[in-house]
């Protein structure tokens, strides 16, 4: 019998799940760093006084970190490649040289959407974009609805903040709807109808988006949680466009504003203004430490420095149904203890100049801490989003989008294995040796390959892989 049929409450079981969520992850090795964060009890407090402990307190990805997809490239095993040494263009240099966005002649009309299809775009984004990132509150989506209706209806907006935040949500509703369904139905099976109603919809979230370009003048000269959740949208749509650059630009320009309220919290701030700073404030965490991962020397925003001193995310009005409404609450913490824990991996093994993943006496028990790390997180992830390790399809797209994020994990997680496997730097007497390995060493080196082999085989078109992720998932 299918055991969720013997399940606790939608609350009960959502609240046990959010509690293991958040106490699954303190400082990954005990051996690098004594002091481990408490479980999260309202505030976690900052501890620590040098860069160093504020690493480890604070899941950090250091500048210049060696496990970008340009440091494996440059490994000596990949010379027998001479246009990879001779032709290579950097991938900062690929983007940077990229024709710059075009701005459509929009003029002051708007794009018309009957009732219905307002509805459909608002439905998809509140499926897709606001369960990934829960930071809209359903108070502001009506508000959204208003001024849309108000729009079709030839009623002049304002420029202002809500109008182009209007505008941003309407952009990434219509992409939701562009990218829907493509686990099930791949664009090659699509029928030429379907492929010109996605291309429509596409159009249509472009236009709403060159609306919103044009009044981010206005977003920038406000502080406060709706022009911070602007910049935040507006990175989004970016990423949708395979911009990492842009993308990062205005991640960066949300976690200022952020860092900003946090620290100087408005004399009129409500409670729903703190909570959707703080999850805007992890939103960009994941998204910033997602393009550090493979552009380490971006300016950092330094959000990252503080974010153990920072609630997880709290109770805030997100959905009409409790239960979706709490299901993306749990999401959005597996999420944030995913990219907490990848940090503290890269950090660990592979920080510049403090790396563990070349020492050969350090890192197989900093392997072992990680790897246990990761398989705890797995083993407390809610039924709705729990996956096996293999290929076969999960129930639900985010369980899948999970798995992804695991198996890259686990595959950055044991690679230390495989450089020293290609490198024969091994003495022999630590196991390592490439004529004498020992069984550990050779069941580290084909964890790595599968978690490799078994990312790639399940990289599939998942909406928030697409939508968010196409540019990540392509040098991961």
């Amino acid at each position: 019998m299918d055991d969720r049929v013997h399940m606790p409450s939608p609350e009960r079981s959502g609240t046990s799940a959010r509690k293991r969520l958040r106490a699954s992850h303190a400082t990954p090795v005990s051996e690098t760093a004594r002091h481990q964060p408490p479980e999260y009890m309202g505030h976690r407090q900052e501890s620590g006084t040098n860069v160093q402990q504020n690493s480890f307190e604070n899941a950090v990805l250091d500048s210049m970190h060696t496990s970008t997809t340009e440091s494996v490239l440059q490994w000596p095993h990949f010379d027998v490649f001479p246009s990879l040494r001779n032709d290579y263009v950097s991938i900062f240099e690929l983007e940077q040289s990229r024709p710059q966005l075009k701005m459509r002649e929009t003029g002051i009309m708007y794009p018309f959407v009957t009732d219905e299809e307002m509805d459909a775009i608002l439905d998809a984004f509140q499926h897709n974009v606001n369960f990934w990132y829960p930071t809209m509150s359903q108070h502001q989506l009506e508000k959204v609805r208003l001024m849309v209706k108000c729009c079709n209806a030839g009623v002049a907006e304002e420029q202002s903040v809500e109008g182009c935040l209007t505008f941003l949500t309407m952009a990434l509703g219509c992409a939701s709807q562009a990218v829907a369904g493509l686990v099930l139905s791949p664009r090659s099976a699509m029928t030429d109808e379907e492929l010109k109603r996605r291309r429509k919809q596409r159009e249509t979230g472009d236009f709403y988006f060159d609306h919103a370009l044009r009044r981010l003048h206005i977003v920038h000269m406000e502080v406060g949680s709706t022009a911070t959740q602007c910049l935040f949208f507006t990175a989004m749509y970016f990423a949708f466009l395979r911009r990492p650059l842009q993308a990062w630009e205005y991640i960066n320009a949300a976690s200022a504003k952020c860092l900003l309220l946090l620290s100087y919290p408005p004399t009129n701030e409500t409670a729903e203004d703190a909570e959707r700073i703080r999850r805007i404030f992890w939103s960009c965490y994941i998204l910033e430490s997602d393009y550090l991962a493979e552009l380490s020397a971006l300016p950092q925003s330094g959000i990252a420095r503080i974010e153990s001193s920072i609630p997880l995310p709290g109770s805030y009005n997100t959905h009409r149904l409790q239960g979706t409404e709490e299901q993306s609450s749990l999401y959005f913490l597996a999420c944030i203890s995913m990219r907490r824990l990848l940090n503290r991996v890269h950090q660990l093994l592979y920080a510049h100049g403090t790396g563990a993943s070349l020492d050969a006496a350090r890192f197989p028990y900093v392997v072992a801490e990680l790897n246990h790390q990761l398989d705890e997180w797995r083993e407390v992830l809610p039924s709705s989003f729990s996956f096996t390790v293999d290929a076969k399809p999960t129930s639900t797209e985010a369980g899948g989008f999970l798995r992804q994020r695991y198996l890259a994990c686990r595959s950055v997680i044991y690679r230390p294995y495989l450089m020293w496997m290609l490198s024969g730097s091994g003495s022999g007497g630590d196991g390592l040796s490439v004529h004498k390995p020992s069984p550990e060493v050779l069941v580290g080196c084909r964890a790595c390959l599968d978690a490799c082999l078994l990312h790639i085989l399940n990289l599939r078109g998942f909406s928030q892989t697409v939508l968010v992720d196409t540019w990540i998932c392509s040098l991961s």
